[in-house]
């Protein structure tokens, strides 16, 4: 590896930064470099979407676009990619004249003070590029659900969109995009260094496992959604980084003999798409978790070995009997998720030891699973209490259980107890409710500002009454269980 400079596809050139910390934020560049200020800075933690931006990478012979926030994003994570800001869109429509979603947003008077505005235009930008056709309301407000407003609100906006898609059609020129990103494909791996600082962008599975075991220490940055807080946020200093973007192999996603094999630097976005295909009782999940600017950037693999006991994944992946697939050099070891977490943020991983892959053993037969988040917001929120059941049934009894809890621990825990008191019993009422009176007692949950501890025993014990009903066929809005908003 040699050392060079930052490169990425931004206004209709190959751009190259070099003399600015690897820690400087996409946000910070934007704003205080190219003083392009159209992106806002807001929560600067991506809760509020005022940075979005959208991102173009090339998967195939196609170029993926992608909303993400800014103000969590390193400069060198833009390296062999493309930039786009709400700039860059007006352009595309001709001299004089408004990008389509914002003329529909100037002509739906969908804007007041317009700070939050740039935001909601890229987050539907992205929405544009991915869907020649009108998209449904349902999408559009999934697209900016990541996007908060003070003053507008929201209908006006969703009610505009239908107009943006009727007027005549611009668009980005994806080949010179592409052409751009394949020249930049042939440059050397990223080897980025500052004063005491640097950025590594392994480009393969052997390089990453080479330059880990040479930098146990280094701090592995795939989304950097939670590691950007720790600078934005903590200013916490972070010296040496090992990228995880640029490795292939750790974004593949296959079906190996039945197994899922998710790579630990898939999006989460790309993860939960095939978990849903996988096993559709994820759907819950899929929708609740983050944003989509959030998902967009953010990793599985990241979000599992953050370790935290309110993560949303690791219940239902427990439930589901995951393992992690772990390197270190030319080793590799399978250890079962729900093993993985020795205590409160801690795992099992080694000194130079990293995430490659989550496995998934194909579904047995007469398999019930689901996954419920509870939480204070039905959207953008941390979890209360994160339930998942994976109940094997044949004859009306059940023949295997493994139930999974975020929330309820200092780590992620499957409820050993109850899971014993429903094998082999009949799948009816009053085996449920014994059961849920037992789970109501299995875990010793804290109190905290979220919840207290009785109110989480409560609801992990009615998310197993949510489950019988279910199955059962009675909706569940009758039931008083919906998930709480």
């Amino acid at each position: 590896m040699s050392e060079r400079a930052i490169s990425f596809h931004f206004r209709g050139a190959i751009r190259q930064v070099e003399g600015l910390s690897p820690t400087r934020t996409v946000l910070q560049y934007l704003r205080e470099e190219c003083h392009a200020t159209g992106t806002k800075e807001g929560c600067a933690e991506g809760d509020c979407g005022a940075c979005t931006v959208v991102i173009g990478e090339k998967r195939g012979a196609r170029l993926q676009l992608r909303a993400v926030n800014a103000c969590l994003q390193f400069l060198p994570m833009l390296d062999g990619k493309a930039l786009f800001t709400v700039e860059d869109l007006a352009p595309l429509a001709g001299t004089g004249q408004l990008h389509p979603l914002q003329q529909a947003l100037v002509d739906g008077h969908a804007s007041q003070c317009g700070f939050c505005t740039p935001g909601f235009v890229m987050s539907l930008f992205a929405l544009y590029e991915n869907t020649p056709d009108c998209p449904t309301r349902d999408s559009v407000m999934e697209a900016i659900s990541g996007n908060l407003c003070r003053c507008t609100g929201y209908r006006p906006i969703i009610d505009a969109m239908p107009a943006a898609w009727a007027l005549p059609r611009v668009g980005i020129e994806r080949t010179a995009v592409l052409a751009a990103l394949d020249e930049m494909a042939a440059l050397p791996t990223l080897e980025y260094r500052i004063g005491e600082q640097c950025f590594i962008a392994p480009r393969s599975l052997a390089e990453l496992a080479a330059a880990r075991l040479a930098m146990p220490e280094a701090r592995l940055v795939a989304g950097a959604t939670d590691v950007g807080l720790w600078v934005t946020k903590q200013l916490r200093p972070i010296r040496d980084m090992l990228g995880l973007g640029a490795v292939p192999e750790l974004k593949a996603i296959h079906r190996d003999a039945g197994t899922l094999v998710i790579g630990a630097s898939a999006s989460l976005t790309d993860a939960f798409a095939a978990l849903v295909d996988f096993e559709p009782g994820w759907a819950d999940i899929a929708r609740r978790f983050a944003a989509p600017p959030i998902r967009n950037a953010g990793t599985l693999g990241g979000n599992l070995a953050n370790a935290s006991p309110i993560g949303d994944s690791m219940p239902g992946l427990i439930a589901l009997d995951a393992r992690v697939l772990l390197r270190r050099g030319e080793r590799l070891r399978r250890v079962p998720l729900e093993d993985f977490y020795t205590g409160y943020q801690q795992t099992a991983l080694e000194p130079g030891e990293f995430i490659q892959a989550l496995e998934l053993p194909p579904a047995p037969a007469g398999r019930l699973f689901r996954c419920w988040k509870i939480a204070r917001r039905f959207d953008q929120d941390i979890s209360t209490v994160c339930g998942a059941f994976a109940l094997t049934l044949a004859d009306g009894h059940v023949g295997d259980a493994r139930i999974a809890f975020g929330g309820m621990a200092a780590t992620p825990r499957r409820a050993p107890i109850t899971e014993a008191l429903l094998l082999g019993q009949p799948w009816k009422a009053d085996t449920v409710s014994d059961a849920m009176a037992v789970l109501a007692e299995e875990f010793t949950p804290l109190d905290d500002l979220r919840a207290s501890a009785a109110y989480r025993r409560q609801v992990a014990a009615k998310l197993l009454q949510r489950l019988w009903l279910e199955a059962s066929g009675v909706p569940v809005s009758l039931c008083g269980l919906e998930p709480q908003t």
